[in-house]
Formats: structure tokens, C-alpha cells, sequence
């Protein structure tokens, strides 16, 4: 891969992985809910799971939604379900605990890795990655490039959420305030997916 277009998809996955999104805005709410050591493995499944998204486009799933585009619907609307019934969680969370004794628990590392799979954020990225910044001539060499590049951004921005949302935990332990914050949360989760239901046939 050229050192140009190496360049271009680093700014892109950085952007892409940085800006708000499903992930972004759940790791946010489980870093002020839960601290960030109980958030890793929430962390981790995103990223690892995300990773493997991008391998599995690359081997070619990416050729089944333009043979049989129905397929690509139908994960669409499963999303979209599955996204309304987070918002509502979240939003109908409880209090933030001091310690770990309370009955919620973070994501596990399996729940996040497959959550991927329904997120319309992580598709329309990689699906544009792979369409703009692999070489056909070296489609291997630059799947590989793609999936360090964008894991290593992954993990920066990810990290990131999560410890902002850490850094807001002392603000929000007036109950009032937590309420507040998981309806906004629930909210934007929603309208993360605007560009999906825009799409949708």
C-alpha cells in the first residue's frame, strides 16, 4: 500500500473510530457507570470484534450483500431493533454505585465482539474502507494494513470514551443527574441511527 493512501486511511479510521457512534456512546455511559478497569473487556470485544469484521469483508463477505442485497436489509432493521432495545436500557439504568456489589454488570468481551455485527456504524466503515483504500492488486497485504490500522485507532478512541466517561463519574452521583445523563445517552444512541433509517427501503 502506498504511503499516501496509508496516510489517508489512518486520518479516516481515525476520524471514524474518534466521532460518536453506538460503541462510543455505550463505552461512554459504561465508563461513568461502571469505572474503566470493569469497562476493558467491553473495550477489548469492540475492538477485537471489530477486526474481525474487517477480515471477514475482506474474505469476501462483502460480495454476499451484492449478490443477495436483501441480506444487507434485513441486518439493517435487525440493528435497528437491537440498538432500540440498548437505548432503552440505558436509559432506564440505575444509580451509579461506589463499589461493584450492585446486580448490573458490564458488557462481556463476547456480548461487545458481537455486537459489532449489528452495528451500522462499524459496517458503513468498513465497507467504505474497503472500498476506497485496498489495492486490488495487493488485496491481502492491504486488508492486513487495515485491520492494524484501524484496531490500533479503534483502541485509541474507544479508550478515550471511556475515560471521559470515568471522568464524569463524581458529577453524576446525584441521582437527578443520572437520570438526566441516561435519557440524553439513550437519546443520541438513537440518533446514531438516523443515517440508517434514512437509508432504509
Amino acid at each position: 500500500m502506498p504511503l499516501q493512501l496509508l496516510a489517508a486511511l489512518s486520518v479516516f479510521a481515525f476520524v471514524a473510530s474518534i466521532t460518536p457512534g453506538p460503541n462510543n456512546i455505550m463505552l461512554l455511559a459504561s465508563g461513568v457507570k461502571f469505572g474503566f478497569v470493569r469497562t476493558v473487556l467491553h473495550m477489548l470485544g469492540v475492538c477485537i470484534g471489530f477486526m474481525i469484521m474487517i477480515v471477514a469483508v475482506g474474505l469476501g463477505i462483502e460480495q454476499a450483500f451484492v449478490a443477495f442485497p436483501v441480506l444487507y436489509t434485513v441486518l439493517k432493521w435487525v440493528s435497528v431493533a437491537y440498538m432500540v432495545w440498548l437505548a432503552w436500557k440505558i436509559a432506564n439504568a440505575g444509580p451509579i454505585k461506589g463499589d461493584a456489589t450492585g446486580t448490573e454488570k458490564p458488557m462481556t468481551f463476547l456480548a461487545a465482539a458481537l455486537f459489532q455485527w449489528v452495528n451500522p456504524k462499524a459496517w458503513a466503515m468498513i465497507l467504505t474502507a474497503v472500498t476506497a483504500y485496498t489495492v486490488p492488486t495487493n488485496f491481502l497485504i492491504s486488508s492486513l494494513l487495515m485491520t492494524a490500522v484501524f484496531g490500533a485507532m479503534c483502541i485509541l478512541s474507544i479508550a478515550c470514551w471511556t475515560g471521559f466517561g470515568v471522568g464524569l463519574r463524581d458529577m453524576l452521583k446525584d441521582p437527578v443527574r443520572v437520570r438526566i445523563f441516561n435519557y440524553t445517552m439513550a437519546a443520541l444512541l438513537l440518533a446514531s441511527l438516523a443515517p440508517v433509517l434514512m437509508g432504509l427501503e
